[in-house]
């Protein structure tokens, strides 16, 4: 009986809903402060030491608008599938570059927010792992049905027997 609670609970259309708006908001909450400074977050990437010279600048100014409008697309379920695909390459690169140089030894700030972000290490390895899972949770569970049964719910006379009818 529980583990059949389980499975439906974890495969449930409305976690993924849930989990979409969550993974898209953090994704604009990351951006809005490395839109704003460019130089800082060209900085975090210099950091790495991985990316080549000449494009740090362009990757600066372009990662940040690329997490804003995923997470825009993922909170509106507009090209949701490939929102959610690009956020979890996203994830995927992040471990890599945090992975790589947690082996070098490297002591430096992730650049994950407009402050720098917090040093790399096995947390934000973590951090990033479960924002990944929440991602293939959305890219196999996210239906179109509950927002089909939302929308008729919060329309005029929607789910409700009017007064008087």
């Amino acid at each position: 009986m529980i583990p059949g609670i389980m499975k439906r609970a974890l495969t449930s259309q409305y976690l993924s809903l849930v989990l979409r708006v969550l993974l898209g908001a953090f994704f604009i909450y990351a951006s809005l402060g490395k839109i704003a400074h460019p130089g800082n977050f060209a900085q975090s990437i210099a950091d790495y030491r991985i990316v080549p010279y000449i494009a740090i600048n362009l990757g600066a100014v372009m990662l940040p608008w690329i997490e804003f409008i995923t997470g825009l697309f993922l909170i509106m379920r507009f090209k949701s599938r490939a929102s959610v695909v690009m956020i979890a390459l996203l994830l995927v690169m992040f471990e890599v570059m945090i992975l790589i140089n947690m082996y070098r030894g490297a002591q430096i700030s992730c650049g994950c927010f407009a402050a720098g972000g917090e040093p790399i290490g096995w947390k934000k390895v973590f951090e990033d792992a479960v924002l990944l899972v929440f991602a293939l949770h959305i890219y196999n569970y996210d239906r179109l049905e509950v927002m089909k049964k939302f929308k008729a719910l919060t329309s005029p006379g929607g789910g409700a027997a009017r007064p008087g009818s």
